[in-house]
């Protein structure tokens, strides 16, 4: 049996927006990390650090590396945390 794992949209867009020094409003399903906002491996791996903190997972460097959008996110720390439950 697994455990349900139900993400605070809100709360980790709002981490992605502080991480990434942009406004809020501006990370969308659809935004690409990488292309939009021109995110590069350094604050991948500061992202990755305040996501590990905050959801106490261990996040792999080729891990969020492939992180392009908040979807992929929401993903990684679902697999993450079902993982660790």
């Amino acid at each position: 049996m697994s455990a349900e794992v139900v993400l605070d949209t809100e709360e980790l867009r709002e981490m992605i927006a502080d991480v990434l020094e942009v406004d809020e409003k501006s990370i969308t399903p659809e935004i690409d990390f990488v292309r939009d906002l021109g995110v590069d491996s350094l604050l991948a791996m500061e992202l990755a650090v305040t996501l590990e903190r905050r959801y106490q997972v261990k996040i792999e460097s080729h891990e969020i590396g492939d992180v392009r959008t908040m979807p992929d996110i929401s993903a990684l720390l679902t697999r993450k945390l079902r993982t660790s439950a």
